[in-house]
């Protein structure tokens, strides 16, 4: 195993968190991971004060967006164990992700160690309350300082903790949700299957329009065609139609592979549930909520497990879904996932990874 010498703060924060009103992102454990690749490899493994951190002006990541991240959660279970939920799909996504920027792998052990040991030394910045957790964001940035477009030679990676409640103000009710109009997240061969910070850069504008016409997020459209519905804002999207839950497929790599959609996709079988990944167009959507046949809507992501869709808007029309209420399959999922990470419910599929 890695070692990972250990820094500690002299002064802590933690006095000064209201756990009864976290904010999503905006708290800051008091210490941090950090780690650097140079001369071919990763080395000086550390946790250390959370704080700034020192950067040049000719730092590669300011220029040429070489960066990515992750982000995971950990709960703490009713019987006051810590679980971090899924952790082995994020690191293999995270790796997936530094294969498509050029950016180098990082081990299994060094991944697993790092965040364990900074998790259980900030035990006491994990929420216990149902609908808290610790969210965990790991990321890797290009840090050699030059003007050129090529791979950086030197990189960081690093992990810090939040603690932090729902990530939407509206909780688990019913979201609004607008099209993109003309906007496009992602395209094939591009870096859509890739958590890179490139692909939120250009989320931004899209988004804060439709928040300025009153809308939660943005489902965006595919951007050749601007017809395939593809991602909802920072989730993937479920579309509950006749008895089939269908959720756009991942072929063409302009989709994020979401542990959470494949935590839904596979209760769902479980549940007898027929599952279809296939292209869904948006004017399907629109003919079935006029037929009755579109039972519900909802999203999937890490940060809100599963957040219900109550309206649908595309080119000035609005469709609502289930009555703007909350369905009842989108309740079930979310039902399911938060028992297994609050350990209410069993993990028959060795989901939970405790770390104690």
């Amino acid at each position: 195993m890695i070692e990972i010498p250990i820094e500690k703060t002299t002064q802590s924060k933690l006095s000064q968190v209201d756990f009864n009103n976290l904010v999503f992102g905006s708290t800051f454990t008091d210490h941090m991971f950090d780690m650097e690749y140079r001369d071919g490899k990763w080395q000086n493994p550390r946790i250390i004060p959370y704080g700034p951190i020192q950067i040049e002006p000719g730092m590669s990541v300011l220029h040429y967006g070489q960066a990515i991240f992750e982000g995971s959660k950990a709960f703490y279970t009713k019987d006051g164990r810590i679980n971090v939920f899924r952790m082995n799909k994020n690191f293999e996504r995270l790796n997936c992700s530094a294969k498509r920027l050029c950016i180098p792998d990082i081990e299994e052990d060094v991944y697993y160690t790092a965040i364990k040991k900074l998790i259980l030394l900030e035990k006491a910045w994990v929420p216990k309350d149902r609908g808290t957790a610790l969210y965990i964001r790991p990321f890797i940035f290009a840090s050699e300082s030059f003007l050129g477009v090529r791979p950086s030679k030197t990189y960081r990676f690093m992990v810090i903790l939040c603690p932090v409640g729902p990530y939407y103000a509206e909780g688990f009710n019913p979201v609004k949700l607008s099209t993109s109009g003309e906007y496009g997240r992602a395209f094939q061969g591009g870096v859509g299957n890739a958590k890179a910070a490139a692909n939120y850069a250009i989320s931004l504008f899209p988004a804060n329009e439709a928040k300025k016409q009153g809308f939660t997020q943005v489902v965006w459209l595919d951007a050749k065609e601007h017809r395939y519905v593809e991602e909802v804002g920072t989730m993937n999207l479920f579309c509950y139609l006749d008895d089939t839950l269908i959720t756009p497929p991942l072929d063409e790599g302009t989709i994020l592979p979401g542990v959470t959609r494949e935590s839904v996709i596979h209760i769902a079988r479980d549940m007898g549930i027929p599952v279809c990944e296939r292209k869904i167009a948006i004017e399907e959507l629109f003919d079935a909520a006029e037929k009755g046949t579109l039972k519900e809507i909802f999203g999937s992501g890490t940060a809100a497990v599963i957040s219900p869709v109550g309206e649908l808007h595309h080119k000035g029309q609005t469709i609502k879904i289930n009555g703007g209420k909350t369905g009842e399959l989108a309740q079930k999922m979310f039902d399911e996932i938060t028992g297994i990470q609050y350990g209410e419910k069993s993990d028959t599929n060795n989901w939970c990874h405790y770390l104690d």
